[in-house]
């Protein structure tokens, strides 16, 4: 990876997106960390900056929670930046009790899975731009209990945080695969990643600060960001996976997903719904 080289990574205030950050900026790329809260946002900024000892560090504030700010953002992306020649799709959220996004869509779909559904396809000009490029969403192996309810994708039925959270991941792989086979031939390749059990804030809530004192208990059984963003650096950076599509990687190695997630029917069907679901 070059200095002239842009890379965009989504959740870099903290976890696995800033220790990726780091890693990305260490090569003297132009890394973006895109992050909801700007305090938060400004302090992993200067801490990136200062370990990798490259100003070309740059935060912007985008909330996948809301489609209007996706579509703000990458208005003000395109403004400053020609092309994008990595995007890691890696914020992530899964919290106790049923949420909903700015647009009144299930929390954990509506983040996890339609934000970036809407942030990839919006800046998709770029990455063709900067062909060869690189998308890479942080799946989980948590989609193999996953199930897309379609007849209730809101869950308002039957919600458990599990059981979306499972829909959400399963939803990144099934779009990380329909978009592989829509960019065929194009010099952009999409592939997905489970990084193992990992030690964030993922399932703290910020407002509350519900959550904060399992995950404290639980780090001593989970890997260190640092290690769980392995894979994706790799995925970013690797020569050994040039031209590599449509695969999901489990420690840097291609590896199957579940047999859901090969479903080219529900991957399309999902594609479809998707659409419909961030239209304005």
């Amino acid at each position: 990876m070059d200095k002239s080289s842009v890379v965009l990574i989504t959740g870099a205030s903290s976890g696995m997106g800033k220790a990726a950050s780091m890693e990305l900026a260490r090569t003297g790329a132009i890394v973006v960390m895109l992050c909801r809260n700007k305090e938060r946002g400004e302090k992993a900024l200067q801490e990136v900056r200062t370990s990798s000892k490259n100003n070309s560090v740059e935060l912007m504030l985008c909330d996948l929670g809301s489609l209007k700010s996706v579509r703000d953002f990458c208005v003000e992306f395109k403004s400053k930046y020609q092309r994008l020649n990595v995007l890691i799709n890696n914020a992530g959220v899964i919290l106790p009790g049923y949420h909903q996004t700015a647009d009144g869509y299930e929390l954990q779909f509506g983040v996890n899975h339609l934000g970036h559904f809407l942030l990839t396809n919006e800046l998709l000009s770029l990455l063709l731009a900067a062909a060869p490029a690189r998308i890479i969403t942080v799946a989980s192996g948590a989609h193999k209990i996953g199930k897309i309810h379609f007849k209730d994708v809101n869950l308002k039925k039957n919600y458990t945080a599990w059981c979306a959270y499972a829909q959400s991941k399963l939803a990144n792989i099934l779009f990380t695969y329909e978009l592989a086979e829509r960019l065929k031939g194009t010099g952009v390749t999409v592939n997905c990643l489970h990084p193992g059990a990992v030690a964030t804030s993922m399932g703290v809530n910020r407002d509350t600060g519900f959550g904060t004192l399992i995950t404290r208990m639980l780090r001593p059984f989970f890997q260190t960001s640092e290690k769980g963003s392995e894979t994706a650096v790799y995925l970013a950076m690797s020569q050994d996976i040039e031209g590599i599509s449509g695969k999901y990687f489990y420690r840097k190695r291609s590896v199957p997903s579940s047999k859901r997630s090969y479903d080219i029917i529900a991957a399309k069907k999902l594609w479809d719904l998707s659409e419909k679901m961030v239209q304005p």
